[in-house]
């Protein structure tokens, strides 16, 4: 898994950049526009952050901001808190992957198309529904094992807060 996400926001990444670089160069220096290059980098543009999304969520490493851990003294009050967390991101996360759903259906039954290459749009809006449903799977599997490690008492080693090299010993 972690191999095809690799890939695939790496395949997305370049293909992102490369268009922009086309784009800059015809446009700025050549004076020459290409027409339709715009609407075509849409798709794996809106892939990319969807995929980048869910790939955030499958490893945990999305950014945070624990100011309250800072005050938190034991294992169990930080397991407690990502508890909270974990359980207010779903909810929110279920919302909005059913506001979601409600586009996907309008984008199905409408079948926009891009304006000048006439590309149907609904492969740019799936990835929205994909993406959240994805998310949500995985943070549900987050919320599991914080279930787990309150219900348990089995919490992770906290991470060092010293800024400090290791001192080596000597013998």
């Amino acid at each position: 898994m972690d191999r095809l996400m690799s890939l695939l926001l790496t395949g997305l990444i370049c293909l992102v950049a490369l268009g922009q670089f086309v784009q800059v160069i015809t446009r700025y220096l050549l004076e020459i526009p290409v027409l339709g290059l715009e609407e075509s980098l849409l798709y794996p543009t809106m892939w990319l952050y969807m995929v980048g999304a869910v790939n955030a969520s499958r490893e945990n490493s999305h950014i945070r901001a624990n100011v309250l851990e800072i005050f938190l003294k034991t294992p169990k009050q930080v397991a407690v808190l990502a508890l909270v967390g974990e359980a207010l991101s779903l909810a929110i996360g279920c919302w909005l992957t059913y506001w979601a759903w409600d586009f996907t259906k309008y984008s199905m039954r409408v079948w926009r198309e891009s304006p000048t290459l006439y590309i149907p749009t609904f492969y740019v809006d799936i990835a929205l529904i994909t993406g959240l449903v994805l998310m949500m799977v995985f943070t549900a599997i987050q919320l599991g094992r914080h279930i787990h490690q309150v219900l348990t008492g089995t919490f992770p080693e906290p991470l060092p807060t010293s800024t400090e090299p290791p001192k080596e010993e000597l013998a």
